[in-house]
């Protein structure tokens, strides 16, 4: 039987970074002891835990990624202010787990669940949470080229997160005046943004902003959340345009958002 897993994707077309350490090129295998109920939920039921310090006062992002693919040190370091401006988490870390290719032309994400299970080792511990993020070699089996739609990230678990680091690379060697720390960071920040519930999926609106042509994003112009964010030609014109300006290109969360968050345990 197949896995059904909700996903919440990023399309696309065409700061100090918290301790981390790298675990190598050969990851201890994953305790099979461990009990990794919590870390499988659903989309956005840990918001609560994210964003407040009620039960977990340390975050502990584990970043696996295929040789070659790590992310840029600038994009943890823009991320990891994204997560102190959002939630009440100060005990942030990050652990690097570098990963052999899985050598696949795509990926579903029932694969990309697969490889999770075979490799994440950073499980909720104790008042530590733990969050993976996989940073793949290979495109999302869902990318339509001649639509000209892309997949850069999704989450599909409450604390799983994937990027997909080989299309952010295609895009950004097409788009060379963008830096590919602010794609990479435009990706994490809203996919971690529906980590955290956002809208409406584990945190509850305080005011209807729900966009109702795209279910659980935002319908306030120039948000985050927005679901335009999703596809080529407006999202890399809003980059574009955001960078003449010289403003950072990630757009930021709009006050409907923050509330949201506010009242969920945010900051």
């Amino acid at each position: 039987m197949k896995k059904k897993i909700a996903i919440y994707a990023l399309f696309c077309l065409g700061l100090l970074v918290g301790c981390s350490k790298d675990s190598g090129s050969s990851p201890t295998p994953p305790d099979n002891n461990v009990d990794k109920t919590a870390n499988l939920q659903a989309t956005g039921a840990s918001a609560n835990d994210i964003l407040s310090n009620t039960n977990f006062d340390r975050i502990l992002f584990q970043i696996a990624y295929v040789e070659g693919f790590r992310p840029q040190a600038t994009s943890i370091a823009l991320f990891e202010n994204f997560v102190r401006q959002t939630t009440f988490k100060t005990a942030i870390d990050f652990e690097f787990l570098s990963l052999p290719s899985p050598n696949e032309e795509t990926l579903t994400i029932e694969e990309v669940d697969d490889l999770e299970q075979e490799n994440r080792t950073a499980y909720n511990d104790g008042t530590t949470l733990a969050i993976y993020i996989y940073f793949a070699d290979a495109p999302s089996d869902g990318d339509d080229m001649e639509e000209g739609l892309v997949t850069l990230g999704a989450v599909y678990r409450n604390t799983s997160m994937i990027i997909y680091e080989s299309t952010i690379m295609d895009l950004q060697a097409q788009s060379p005046s963008i830096p590919l720390s602010e794609i990479e960071g435009s990706t994490l920040h809203h996919e971690f943004g529906h980590l955290l519930g956002l809208v409406d999926l584990g945190t509850e609106e305080i005011n209807p902003h729900e966009d109702p042509d795209a279910e659980h994003h935002c319908l306030v112009q120039g948000c985050l959340m927005r679901a335009t964010l999703e596809f080529g030609a407006p999202t890399m014109r809003m980059l574009r345009n955001r960078a003449a300006k010289g403003l950072s290109a990630i757009p930021h969360l709009d006050a409907e958002c923050i509330r949201d968050l506010q009242g969920n345990g945010g900051r």
